[in-house]
């Protein structure tokens, strides 16, 4: 943290002054500690609103946060914050100011939240990315990918709960199934519970469990996976789709660490480490509890979809072939070049798919399969059969993707303007402009 001296003495309009000069650095915002954990402002010469009322620049869901709580200029020689007569007041150093003039370092406290001014091409708690080129059976040799295997390898050592956020196809239960093997639990079940899969009548039977007589059928008592998974990890997949009801059972579940089956009335202590999965923003979801989503992600890792690293296409497919028992000259260097511009939708688990195609039915099984497709683009392949929920999901990509390439168009890339324009939240487009790896033309 950086140092602030006080210019006066007035309890709470000093202004404060960091003990260094300004670094001429572009700068972003980031929430370090707080509900609204790794939202990031990045900042350009201007001036930004932040506070919990949508509008803000920056909108905090921090109950402790006023309205508009502070506002951000961004000057020649650093950055100004000046509390907005907030109700809670804003710090920095343990001190409470009314403006103070920060640079690259320097760190504020409004609420229960943290904010911190990094340089744009820094990340929070960032890690040197691992010298590994795969961790259990997720497998990438770009900087991307070791990024994730360095937080992976600290991870598994801890018993942190963490939730694993990335597209239908990315790996998020490789990355569970990693995670456990290589923790200290790795002796214990590993249970699988996928939401998505389950009817929403028939979830809370099957997570907590059900005593012999608790609804129409119930011929015995049965254990849930929270009770199958003691001593292990439970990996609740898609959890996205647990319905807003059963959200607080859950929450008590995770913080108490004890269940009560349906029927029943005694609570059962558990002892289990539980890793999520969701393809979609759980934090823009209106009906996915804020509280929840803070407890599932004390740790969140971010798979990236594989159009956003095609320097490990090559890799992965010559794994792909590993695993098939097939020598890498299985593939002509001209099939291997169809694969390799390939956008992939549907990310490895599309590639490995093919690879198998493409090996059992020849070369022309690559150009079927990505017959009409933009690279990156989340069409769908013609001659596929996909799942119905695949299938939708690669719609909604596609969707996603046109709808705001066109909408930063027409905004002229001013996020706020565009975020009004289409009535949700800087804060969640400026998320899905990252997903979708969108950047603003020079």
């Amino acid at each position: 943290m950086r140092v602030c001296r006080p210019v006066n003495q007035s309890p709470k309009t000093d202004v404060l002054t960091p003990s260094g000069k300004a670094a001429p650095v572009a700068l972003k915002l980031v929430v370090v500690e707080g509900p609204d954990h790794g939202a990031e402002l990045v900042l350009s010469p201007g001036t930004y609103r932040i506070g919990k009322e949508d509008g803000n620049d920056l909108v905090l869901k921090d109950s402790a946060v006023s309205r508009l709580h502070l506002s951000v200029a961004v000057l020649e020689g650093g950055v100004r914050f000046t509390d907005e007569g907030s109700t809670n007041g804003s710090f920095c150093a343990g001190m409470r100011f009314s403006m103070v003039e920060a640079s690259a370092g320097s760190t504020v406290r409004i609420g229960r939240s943290v904010l911190k001014l990094l340089p744009q091409a820094e990340r929070a708690g960032a890690l040197k990315p691992s010298s590994r080129h795969s961790f259990g059976k997720l497998v990438g040799q770009s900087l991307r990918m070791r990024e994730v295997f360095a937080l992976l390898e600290k991870v598994a050592a801890s018993d942190s709960d963490v939730l694993v956020q990335g597209e239908t196809g990315t790996g998020k239960d490789l990355c569970a199934q990693a995670l456990h093997a290589q923790g200290r639990r790795a002796k214990g079940p590993l249970v699988v519970f996928d939401l998505a899969a389950v009817a929403p009548t028939l979830i809370e039977s099957e997570l907590f469990g059900h005593v012999k007589g608790a609804f129409t059928g119930a011929q015995g008592d049965r254990d849930g996976a929270f009770v199958r998974a003691h001593g292990g990890t439970l990996f609740l997949d898609e959890v996205g789709e647990l319905p807003p009801e059963l959200q607080p059972r859950l929450l008590r579940a995770l913080e108490q660490r004890q269940v009560k089956p349906l029927g029943g009335n005694e609570y059962r202590k558990v002892d289990v480490r539980v890793i999520a999965a969701t393809h979609r923003s759980l934090e823009a979801h209106s009906t996915f509890r804020r509280d929840l989503f803070h407890r599932l992600a004390v740790v969140q890792v971010e798979l990236p979809p594989l159009r956003e690293r095609p320097d490990d296409i090559p890799l992965l497919i010559d794994n792909v072939l590993e695993q098939l028992g097939r020598p890498a000259s299985a593939l002509t260097p001209e099939t291997r070049a169809i694969l390799c511009d390939y956008g992939w939708p549907g990310n490895v688990r599309e590639l490995r798919n093919v690879v198998e195609r493409v090996v059992t039915l020849g070369a022309d099984a690559a150009l079927d399969a990505t017959k009409g497709a933009q690279p990156g683009r989340a069409s769908l392949p013609a001659g596929r059969d996909l799942p119905f929920k695949e299938a939708k999901e690669r719609i909604v990509e596609s969707f996603e993707r046109d709808y705001l390439e066109q909408l930063l168009r027409k905004c002229d890339w001013n996020l706020s303007k565009a975020s009004r324009e289409a009535g949700i939240a800087r804060f969640y487009l400026r998320q899905l402009v990252k997903k979708h790896g969108l950047e603003k033309p020079e």
